[in-house]
């Protein structure tokens, strides 16, 4: 692979990464949450639940996306 060069980075760690991903995460899970309290009066812990997982997920995605 060769010497390394001037202006090598090593890779970050993972704690790094995924202290980097919380905050979108839960951006994610919020804008979720409340996008099923603003459709649905009394939404089933279920569907809370999911929406909040499904949030993260995206905000995630879209993240990781726009980062690289």
């Amino acid at each position: 692979m060769g010497a390394l060069t001037e202006h090598h980075r090593c890779p970050r760690g993972a704690w790094s990464r995924v202290t980097d991903a919380i905050p979108a995460i839960v951006v994610g899970v919020v804008i979720g949450v409340l996008f099923i309290y603003a459709i649905e009066d009394r939404p089933a812990a279920a569907l809370v639940l999911t929406a909040a997982a499904l949030g993260g997920v995206l905000a995630s995605a879209v993240r990781q996306a726009v980062k690289f």
